[in-house]
């Protein structure tokens, strides 16, 4: 149940947050067109894209752990498969995933709340709030750090997915 929970959220999320993509495509063709098609370029879209992708790339954390899209250097874990590979896997995340995780969890929650009461903006043409795109790495963090639970529990479980390459 609780893997299946983290999992859909994260699932959900991912979803939600992939039609950033699609919005920061479009002001970036809005701004090319302006800037070369009129000689009129605007003063906000570099740092409007500039924090939606941001924001597009660190929400989407847990959504890739979930779908074991991270970049992993795996020279052992290829050669290996069944119970040998579940342990040193789960391993991995007890010794080097979760750590890192809850460091930038608790650092990134920190991080977020000084931008926040600081009401931080940035120093571009434009001033936007930054606080906003702090609190969402908190946010994704949080979400990486969850997916990693569930990832330690379908390996604790033997209920891992079956890699591309059949393991």
């Amino acid at each position: 149940m609780v893997i299946r929970l983290i999992d859909g959220l994260n699932e959900v999320v991912g979803r939600i947050v992939a039609v950033f993509a699609v919005i920061f495509a479009a002001i970036i063709i809005y701004d090319v067109v302006l800037r070369y098609g009129f000689r009129a370029p605007t003063r906000w879209a570099f740092d409007v894209t500039k924090q939606l992708f941001g924001f597009y790339f660190v929400m989407l954390g847990g959504y890739a752990l979930r779908h074991q899209s991270h970049v992993r250097v795996d020279l052992v874990l290829d050669r290996l498969s069944g119970l040998p590979r579940r342990m040193l896997d789960l391993a991995g995340y007890l010794v080097f995933f979760l750590p890192f995780a809850w460091i930038f969890a608790s650092g990134s929650y920190k991080f977020a709340m000084t931008s926040w009461r600081q009401g931080e903006t940035t120093y571009g043409a434009v001033q936007l709030p930054v606080y906003p795109l702090k609190i969402a790495m908190a946010v994704a963090a949080a979400l990486l750090l969850i997916q990693g639970v569930s990832e330690v529990l379908k390996l604790i479980l033997d209920k891992t997915e079956p890699t591309p390459d059949g393991r």
